[in-house]
C-alpha cells in the first residue's frame, strides 16, 4: 500500500469508529432528551477539549483522543435535587435511556450490514452445490443439494453462522486406520494423479472430463463399505484418468499409505436432504498445514455453496438474518471465553483492532482494489458496533448492563440501591475494566512488534 492509501484507510477506520461511538452515545442522548432528563455535556472523543459550544443547557464538545465519548446527564453519578435529573426520572424512563445506546449500536449494525451486502452480485446460502476435485468432504457424508442446518449443535441459518461454526471447531486426533480416512486418501490421491497427468498439451475438454471423472469416483468412494472396495474404485479410476488424456497406464497402482493417527477438523452435521432431516456423524473437513514451515493444522472448505439470487427481498432478508447471526457470533464468542474455548490472548483492544483492520483492508486492497478495502473496513466496523452493543449490556459494574441491573433491583424491591454502594461497585468494576484494557493493550502491542 502507498502511504497516502494507508493514511486514507486509517482515516476511514477512525471516522467509522467514532461514528460507532457517536451513534451509541447519541442513543443515550436522544432517549434522555425525549424523557425530559437534563444532559450537561455530549462529547465525542476523550481527554482535553479541542473545541466546544453550548446550545441550550447542553455543552457539545470534541475531545483530543478518538477512543470514545460520553453523554453526561445531571444526576447520573450523584444525587441531584434538579427535578429533571436522571436520578429523579421515573424508573422506566431511566431503563430506556440506559438500553438506548446498545439499541442504536444494533441499528447501526443493520445499516452497515446493508452497506456491505449492496455491492454483492449474489449471496451465499448454506446449501452444498458441488465438491472440488480435491475434496475430502465429498466422501464423508455430505452430498450436493444438502442444506446444512446445524454444525456441532450450533444452528446454521446463514453463511455467517456457517463460517463461525466451522472456524471455531477444535482439531481432533483421529484413528488413521479408519475407513473414512482411507476413503479420503483415495479421493485425494486420485486428484494428485490427475495433476500429474495434466500438462500444457491437455485440452479444456480433457481437463473438464478429468474433474468429472474424479467427482464420479468421489461419489462411489463415499458409498464404499470396506477398504478393499474403496481401493478397487481407486485402482479403476487411477488408470481411467490416464485414458482421458491418452497416456499409458501406470505400471503399478500405488498403495494407500495409512498412519496411526491423523489430525482432522471433524464435526457432526444436521442437513436437509430431499425434504428430510438427516444427522451426519463424523464429517471430516479438509485439514492442511498452515504453511510449509508450520505444521499447525488449518481448515479449508473444499466444496462450493449455492448462491442466493439478489433482489430487493433477499437484500432485506439477508441484512436482518446476517445481523442476527453476528449477534449470535458475538454472544457465542463470549460464552466460549467463559467456557475456556477462547483465552484472553484471543481478545483485542483498540491497537489490535486497528492492526486487524489494517491487515484486512491491505489484503482486500491487494486483491480487489480500494473499494473492496473500504467494504472490508465497513464489515469489521459492523462487527465492532454489534460487539459494543452486546458487551456494553453485560450485567457488569460500570457498563450499561450493570447500571440496568441496578435499576432492575430498584424496580423489583421498590427501593434504589444506596448511591454509596452503587458508587463503590461501579468504581471497582471500572478499575477492573481499566486493568483489563491495559493488559489487552500491552498484549496487542507485543503481538504487533513480535509478529504474533
Amino acid at each position: 500500500m502507498t502511504v497516502l492509501t494507508t493514511i486514507a484507510l486509517i482515516i476511514i477506520a477512525v471516522v467509522l469508529f467514532e461514528l460507532i461511538i457517536f451513534i451509541h452515545e447519541g442513543g443515550h442522548f436522544i432517549a434522555a432528551k425525549k424523557s425530559g432528563i437534563k444532559v450537561n455535556e455530549f462529547a465525542l472523543g476523550m481527554g482535553p477539549k479541542i473545541f466546544s459550544f453550548t446550545k441550550g443547557e447542553t455543552t457539545y464538545s470534541l475531545r483530543l483522543f478518538p477512543i470514545g465519548g460520553f453523554c453526561a446527564m445531571e444526576g447520573e453519578d450523584e444525587d441531584s435535587e434538579n427535578p429533571r435529573a436522571f436520578n429523579n426520572a421515573k424508573i422506566w424512563k431511566r431503563m430506556i435511556v440506559i438500553v438506548a445506546g446498545a439499541f442504536m449500536n444494533i441499528v447501526l449494525g443493520l445499516v452497515l450490514m446493508l452497506i456491505t451486502l449492496l455491492p454483492q452480485e449474489q449471496f451465499p446460502s448454506t446449501t452444498v452445490s458441488e465438491f472440488s476435485a480435491s475434496s475430502f468432504t465429498a466422501v464423508t457424508g455430505l452430498q450436493p443439494g444438502d442444506k446444512i442446518t446445524k454444525i456441532n449443535d450450533y444452528a446454521v441459518n446463514t453463511s455467517t453462522d456457517f463460517s463461525f461454526a466451522l472456524f471455531t471447531l477444535p482439531v481432533s486426533e483421529v484413528d488413521g486406520h479408519e475407513l473414512s480416512i482411507y476413503k479420503e486418501d483415495c479421493a485425494f490421491d486420485l486428484y494428485v494423479r490427475a495433476t500429474e497427468l495434466v500438462d500444457e498439451n491437455s485440452t479444456e475438454d480433457q481437463n473438464k472430463a478429468m474433474v468429472s471423472s474424479i467427482q464420479e469416483a468421489q461419489s462411489k468412494l463415499s458409498k464404499a463399505e470396506s477398504k478393499e472396495e474403496a481401493y478397487k474404485i481407486f485402482s479403476e479410476y487411477y488408470n481411467s484418468l490416464a485414458d482421458i488424456v491418452g497416456k499409458e497406464h501406470a505400471e503399478t497402482i500405488p498403495e494407500i499409505e495409512e498412519k496411526d493417527t491423523r489430525q482432522r477438523f471433524r464435526t457432526n452435521m444436521t442437513v436437509e436432504r430431499d425434504g428430510e432431516k438427516l444427522e451426519l456423524q463424523d464429517v471430516d473437513l479438509l485439514t492442511l498445514k498452515k504453511s510449509a514451515d508450520d505444521d499447525t493444522p488449518r481448515l479449508q472448505i473444499d466444496f462450493y455453496i449455492k448462491p442466493i439470487e439478489k433482489n430487493f427481498g433477499t437484500v432485506i432478508q439477508q441484512t436482518f438474518a446476517n445481523t442476527i447471526s453476528v449477534v449470535r457470533m458475538v454472544w457465542g464468542s463470549l460464552i466460549g471465553l467463559i467456557k475456556g474455548q477462547f483465552s484472553l490472548n484471543d481478545m483485542s483492544g483498540p491497537v489490535g483492532i486497528a492492526s486487524a483492520i489494517t491487515k484486512v483492508a491491505g489484503e482486500s486492497l491487494r486483491t480487489s482494489g480500494f473499494g473492496s478495502a473500504v467494504s472490508s473496513i465497513v464489515y469489521v466496523m459492523m462487527v465492532i458496533t454489534i460487539n459494543l452493543g452486546i458487551v456494553n449490556m453485560l450485567p457488569f459494574p460500570a457498563l450499561d448492563g450493570g447500571r440496568f441491573l441496578m435499576l432492575l433491583i430498584e424496580w423489583i424491591f421498590r427501593k434504589p440501591v444506596p448511591r454509596k454502594v452503587e458508587s463503590i461497585i461501579n468504581t471497582v468494576g471500572l478499575v477492573l475494566l481499566l486493568g483489563l484494557s491495559v493488559f489487552i493493550a500491552f498484549q496487542d502491542v507485543w503481538k504487533l512488534f513480535s509478529g504474533g
